[in-house]
């Protein structure tokens, strides 16, 4: 690739990341399209967190491709300080760019040193390095973008071009911005969720950023194993994973007396309850943008069954009156099932039950027992055999969002 298509590359890129609304596949494309422009093997992104940096993403070609092509590559978060000891710390505190050829042949003179400590436990070899800060307009650092190996056409390893320093630059702080107008729009919907939170303690900011991890995760899967194109996943993932988040948003409508109740409800409270599906849906209206109509999807049918035994079914979302050509003699919508239940409500309903089995601290082998005993019943059956399929990824995000 030349200096005039790298730069076509960073425009395109520019305005593509500013469409993207969730903070975790606005990072996962910016390392994946920033190593493709210099040919790197691998990277991380760290976010700033106070006086910290957290390790929040990493991609690696090498140690992907030994994986089975279903799995992907389960990394720790971690914490470094934003000092001048290690690579990433001294360029969040310097707000300058370090372009090293090779890391384990650092000068003394330098304040930093790099930590072998990952290459050990991973079983790899770094050599070069790319660390750029990620600025806002403001010069705030927000985080670090960090590309490793770069490599030649025949996979050799190679010093990262010093013409590539200023390339990487422009999309560091074109994702800072992307990243500050993502975490608003988390921070936003997190406060929704909160104000759900005072009427069902139940629905915290951790279950709804599991579940919104979970429905991204499961959602690719499928939709890789179906032969959808890249790009309508990365646009349907990022819709659906904050769209998910906002699952239960519709409880903000319903009395904390119900929500509260210890006992069973009685069946007018019972449907009362299920009317949280239609409220939250309403919310989003006519579903003009595509976020929208995701969350729409989600509010009104992440509570429908595989075998049509669910709720509300056959409803159009605005007016609450039954859709045309379903309705039953009495008046009633007739029930959702199979295919009929929208892809995002089929998989968030798998979803928010795994993490509300999570939560009452059952057993890995439990929780799964219950979920493959749905298929057919409440869930998709092949949903649940590829959510089986991708459960260490699953283990991962619990450990990162957690309550």
């Amino acid at each position: 690739m030349d200096e005039r298509e790298k730069f076509q590359e960073i425009i395109r890129l520019g305005a593509e990341i500013n469409q993207l609304k969730d903070v975790d596949i606005l990072l996962e494309r910016i390392l994946t399209e920033t190593r493709r422009l210099v040919n790197a093997d691998a990277g991380s992104v760290y976010l700033r967190k106070g006086n910290d940096l957290e390790f929040s993403i990493t991609q690696n070609d090498t140690q992907q491709a030994q994986l089975p092509p279903d799995k992907k590559l389960i990394y720790d978060i971690f914490t470094i300080p934003i000092n001048n000891a290690s690579i990433a710390g001294y360029v969040a505190n310097t707000g300058e760019s370090l372009n090293i050829p090779d890391v384990y042949k650092l000068s003394e003179d330098y304040p930093f040193r790099f930590n072998p400590g990952i290459d050990k436990a991973s079983n790899y070899r770094t050599q070069s390095m790319l660390t750029v800060p990620m600025k806002t307009h403001r010069g705030d650092v927000v985080g670090v973008l960090q590309l490793i190996n770069a490599q030649k056409r025949s996979g050799k390893i190679i010093a990262f071009a010093k013409t590539d320093v200023p390339l990487i630059e422009a999309i560091a702080n074109s994702a800072a911005a992307a990243l500050e107008h993502a975490q608003m729009t988390r921070d936003i919907i997190l406060r929704m969720v909160k104000m759900v939170e005072l009427n069902d303690p139940r629905e915290t900011g951790g279950h709804a950023n599991r579940v919104g991890a979970f429905s991204a995760e499961l959602y690719e899967a499928w939709a890789r194993k179906k032969g959808i194109p890249r790009e309508e996943i990365e646009h349907n993932r990022d819709r659906l994973r904050t769209a998910a988040m906002l699952h239960d948003i519709g409880k903000i409508g319903i009395s904390d007396l119900i929500l509260k109740k210890n006992s069973p409800l009685t069946e007018n409270e019972k449907l009362n309850f299920q009317q949280h599906t239609l409220i939250g849906a309403r919310l989003f209206g006519d579903a003009l943008t595509p976020f929208d109509q995701a969350a729409q999807e989600v509010a009104l049918n992440h509570h429908e069954r595989w075998d049509g035994q669910g709720y509300p079914g056959h409803i159009h979302p605005v007016t609450g009156y039954p859709v045309y050509g379903f309705i039953n003699e009495d008046g009633s919508a007739k029930p959702k099932k199979g295919e009929e239940i929208p892809i995002f409500g089929r998989v968030v309903a798998i979803a928010d039950t795994y993490d509300t089995l999570y939560r009452m601290q059952k057993s890995d082998e439990e929780i799964l027992d219950v979920i493959k005993s749905q298929a057919n019943r409440r869930f998709d059956p092949e949903l649940v055999e590829i959510f089986v399929t991708i459960h260490d990824v699953i283990k991962s995000i619990r450990k990162r969002y957690k309550d």
